[in-house]
């Protein structure tokens, strides 16, 4: 059976895993990513710390295996880059953290520049302090930095060079970077010299999965000649390994932030896309573009909530025992998880969260059990437009991630959506994505429909809405969240 290599450069790890092509996992190793702060505040990440962590893990998954890999798949986090001397590959900067919002006048510099419509027709996102070009022009700007002569990398793409001496991206990852023609799939050469930056600042884009060059050097675990390949954005890679590349089909990503990820057909975006708000890319799996919406503080709302608490904070365990000691009608407690500002569909960094509809009888069990309902509303609001941007029903989201382990958070969003919820107990959704788009490029798997026919079967949990539940839930949600929602948009405390 044929082996393939995934590398995930995450927020807070870098892994790298050994799959079966049947998606059964041989090794997985994985190391912390650690950031750190600049003398005036703002975040790195340090890229020769990354190498290492890359090297360390890829020499940890296969020092027990002596068969044949086929082929290196490796994904990353977005937005993250840095720059690179075009003629060897020297760095020029650390790695900026996606998260960095020291990068925000920039991003108020672009709006100002042109009509924000015009902005999402072309390139699938509304403009934020996340994109690339928001960090090149604050390097540029505020840094003095010089782009002659100079690549933008993701942290694939960088890993990608590392390993073939080459410079590439993948569509999926070009289309964070606000540069990127979406429909086209060329980059925006008259928009770049808008900002006097050079043309050949970006490497040439291909389809996730696609090897962009070949092992340099025996090393590692990997031999000379293995086919490398850039399989894209972290998320979608994810979505492509649990399945929702189907209509009707979500995947829920529930972690400190939360990202609901649906496929389309490709397809030139509309005015009514961008009155929608969802974002939109190329998917990793061939033909199919993506949406994308978010709750920037989903986990991260219970963790808020933990540390409020007093000390010792409560384990999991102990907020899941919670849970059980409350009925299971709704609160009527609507929370807004804005701690961080909004996501997609209605992006706003300034909004802020609140509890409406406290009284001296709730306890913080009653607050708990809040924060998951006013997560799943939120969750809710991001699956209806997704519904509307692809046109199809969306009866099942498929999640995974550190928020599952929460079985009552998982029936609350089942009975707020009135979706089935499948949990996967798939531990490296990532991971395994990586190598199947990668399996999918070197002509393991024909496509990637064929890929989940030729995985071993994987064990799901199945959450289903209660009726009545449902009804209750969603007459809350009409008349309460989405009345409050709309007033909070417009308050920025």
């Amino acid at each position: 059976m044929k082996a393939i290599v995934a590398i995930d450069i995450g927020t807070t790890h870098c892994k790298a895993g050994l799959f079966y092509e049947d998606g059964s996992v041989i090794k997985i190793a994985s190391r912390i990513m650690v950031s750190y702060k600049m003398p005036d505040g703002w975040s790195y990440y340090d890229p020769g710390q990354v190498i290492s962590m890359v090297s360390e893990t890829l020499e940890e998954i296969t020092q027990d295996y002596s068969g044949a890999i086929s082929a290196v798949g490796i994904a990353s986090m977005a937005e993250t880059g840095l720059l690179v001397n075009r003629a060897d590959g020297n760095l020029r900067s650390h790695f900026i953290p996606w998260f960095e919002t020291v990068t925000q006048p920039m991003a108020d510099l672009i709006q100002e520049k042109s009509d924000p419509l015009d902005y999402y027709l072309k390139y699938g996102l509304k403009v934020s302090f996340k994109s690339s070009l928001a960090k090149i022009l604050w390097l540029k700007r505020e840094q003095n930095y010089s782009f002659e002569g100079a690549v933008w990398l993701s942290a694939a793409d960088y890993v990608a060079y590392w390993l073939t001496d080459l410079f590439a991206t993948d569509y999926s990852l070009a289309c964070r970077t606000l540069v990127f023609k979406v429909n086209q799939k060329v980059w925006d050469e008259e928009w770049l010299q808008e900002w006097e930056l050079p043309r050949t600042l970006f490497p040439p884009a291909f389809q996730a999965g696609q090897p962009v060059g070949y092992v340099k050097q025996s090393a590692f675990g990997l031999k000379k000649g293995t086919p490398v390949s850039i399989c894209g954005h972290d998320h979608v890679c994810a979505a492509l390994a649990m399945g929702a590349i189907r209509p009707g089909v979500v995947f829920d990503s529930m972690g400190t932030a939360e990202t609901l990820i649906g496929a389309l057909d490709e397809r030139p975006l509309t005015k009514e896309d961008y009155e929608n708000g969802l974002q939109y890319g190329a998917h990793v799996a061939s033909g199919l573009g993506y949406w994308m919406g978010g709750v920037s503080t989903s986990g991260g709302s219970i963790e808020w909530l933990r540390n409020l608490l007093p000390p010792p904070s409560p384990s999991y365990a102990d907020l899941e025992n919670l849970l059980t000691s409350i009925n299971q009608e709704p609160t009527g407690i609507l929370y807004f998880p804005y701690l961080l500002g909004s996501g997609s569909p209605h992006t706003n960094s300034k909004v802020r969260g609140a509890l409406i509809g406290l009284s001296l009888n709730h306890r913080s069990e009653d607050i708990l059990k809040a924060i998951l309902e006013g997560t799943s509303y939120e969750v809710e609001f991001i699956r209806q437009a997704g519904e509307r941007m692809s046109g199809k029903e969306i009866p099942v989201l498929i999640a995974a991630g550190g928020g599952t382990r929460y079985r009552a958070w998982s029936l609350i969003k089942a009975n707020v959506t009135g979706c089935r919820i499948d949990v996967s107990a798939e531990p490296e959704a990532t991971l395994l994505g990586a190598a199947l788009a990668a399996g999918i490029g070197v002509g393991i798997y024909q496509n990637a429909q064929e890929v989940h026919q030729a995985l071993a079967p994987r064990e799901v949990e199945s959450f289903y809405p209660d009726p009545r539940s449902h009804q209750l839930y969603q007459d809350l949600y009409q008349r309460g969240y989405l009345m409050f929602q709309k007033s909070l948009r417009q308050y920025n405390g």
